[in-house]
């Protein structure tokens, strides 16, 4: 693979030290696999910079294109784990299967995560429907002072709904506060 070149020392440092990062990324795959990815990195940097306008600066203009590349570590965990899988299943070698299926498993588990908070908002958001069509069987309920259920319940013989219309508002501001938490995670997990 040949290397962009760059007539400001600044722009090869920081074109260097973005290519480390993709090969760290990649360190764990084959080597014709690690290549491809390198020379797909590789291949945008150039064709990117070869659009650049040359009095912007060659530092400014590729900082500007790896930033839409993004961080190579984030772009390339898919990508990474895609490959790591396939070669697992090419070679059927123990620790290339140990290690896609851990690759594999994190972002699983972190989608998975995502899915059912989503489901959680959904729901939350469902019982302020639902409190508007059937009132009574709906609400935070109290059996004997004590806390009973939260929701929609079909039998409510023996229980006192606290809340009243106030569900409502207390509902919507835990779906406000789960959505803006949601949204936090995802962005904090997309950083890294």
């Amino acid at each position: 693979m040949k290397d962009v070149p760059f007539r400001e020392l600044s722009a090869r440092k920081i074109y260097t030290d973005y290519m480390n990062r993709v090969k760290q990324a990649t360190a764990v795959l084959a080597t014709d696999d690690q290549l491809d990815l390198l020379m797909e990195f590789n291949s945008h940097i150039y064709e990117a910079m070869q659009q650049k306008p040359v009095e912007a600066g060659e530092a400014d203009a590729l900082v500007t294109v790896l930033e839409k590349l993004g961080n190579p570590e984030q772009v390339l965990k898919p990508l990474v784990a895609e490959r790591k899988l396939k070669e697992a299943t090419r070679t059927f070698n123990p620790k290339h299967v140990y290690q896609a299926l851990l690759l594999n498993l994190k972002n699983g588990i972190i989608y998975g995560v995502f899915g059912i908070l989503y489901l959680l908002l959904a729901c939350f958001s469902l019982l302020i429907i639902t409190k508007i069509i059937a009132p009574s069987k709906t609400g935070l309920f109290y059996r004997n002072d004590q806390f009973d259920s939260f929701g929609f319940i079909a039998d409510t013989s023996g229980t006192q709904e606290i809340l009243g219309y106030w569900f409502i508002p207390v509902v919507a501001i835990t779906v406000v506060t789960l959505y803006l938490l949601i949204t936090f995670l995802f962005r904090t997990t997309n950083r890294r």
